[in-house]
Order: structure tokens, then sequence, then C-alpha cells
């Protein structure tokens, strides 16, 4: 998982999780958990099934 791909995946897991505390507090905004675990595991299920790489540092 690319550098840019993970910051976006922290800021929106973030964000969405924010939502639980501040603004409408909505339960959704748990969903929030999932890409900010995949940004920290550096990995996403999704990806690995679709055969998505966006490192471009990584070999194949």
């Amino acid at each position: 998982m690319g550098t840019n791909d993970r910051l976006i995946r922290l800021v929106v897991g973030v964000v969405l999780i924010a939502l639980v505390f501040v603004g409408p507090q909505t339960p959704w905004g748990w969903l929030g958990l999932i890409p900010l675990a995949t940004a920290l595991m550096s990995w996403c299920p999704a990806y690995t099934l679709l055969n998505i790489r966006t490192n471009s540092d990584e070999e194949a």
C-alpha cells in the first residue's frame, strides 16, 4: 500500500470515527475503523483479491 493511500485512509478513518462523538453523532462513524485498520496494517484485503498495487516501490 502506497504512502498516499495510507495517508488518505488514516484521515478518512479518523474523520468517520469523529462523527461518533461530534457532529451528527451517528453510529455509522464506527465504519471508520476499517480504513484506519487497513492503513495501520499497510494491507487491504480488497486490494489483494483484486490484485491492485498502490506502492510503486514494491516488487511484484
